[in-house]
């Protein structure tokens, strides 16, 4: 069976005033998600994971937490490939509160949105799941 893998970001921020985190997600037209892509070859999955979210949000600097790295296995059918498995490891990410988001061409918005807010908006099962887990990450950091 052929394989992929790609490398995204779950970023967050702190608006100011604000002790909870927003996170953001992308519309990609038919479903909200994360910032995420392919690994090119020659590349980690962290360097891809940056690399993407640049291309896609225009977000070049983000703190990423050493601790938080959560992987996510799907199965998707190509047209030419077939059944496929796929792979996608997230990374979490801390942007400045004022970070301006400049959508790529693969997307129609994009939004930061309270825990909530953006576990009921975000699209896929594993999408809820990653979201989760990030926000119990930090909520045992704080």
């Amino acid at each position: 069976m052929p394989t992929a893998r790609s490398a995204g970001v779950l970023v967050y921020r702190i608006p100011p005033r604000q002790r909870e985190p927003e996170f953001l997600l992308l519309d990609y037209g038919r479903f909200w998600d994360y910032p995420k892509g392919h690994v090119e070859a020659g590349e980690d999955d962290r360097a891809a994971a940056l690399r993407e979210l640049r291309e896609e949000t225009g977000i070049a600097e983000a703190e990423l937490a050493e601790e938080f790295r959560h992987e996510i296995t799907y199965f998707f059918r190509d047209k030419r490939r077939g059944l496929v498995r796929k792979t996608v490891v997230f990374f979490l990410g801390k942007v400045d509160a004022q970070a301006a988001v400049t959508i790529s061409h693969e997307h129609v918005g994009a939004e930061f949105l309270p825990y909530e807010a953006a576990l009921k908006r975000v699209t896929y099962p594993t999408a809820k799941e990653s979201l989760k887990k990030a926000k119990a990450f930090l909520d045992q950091r704080s």
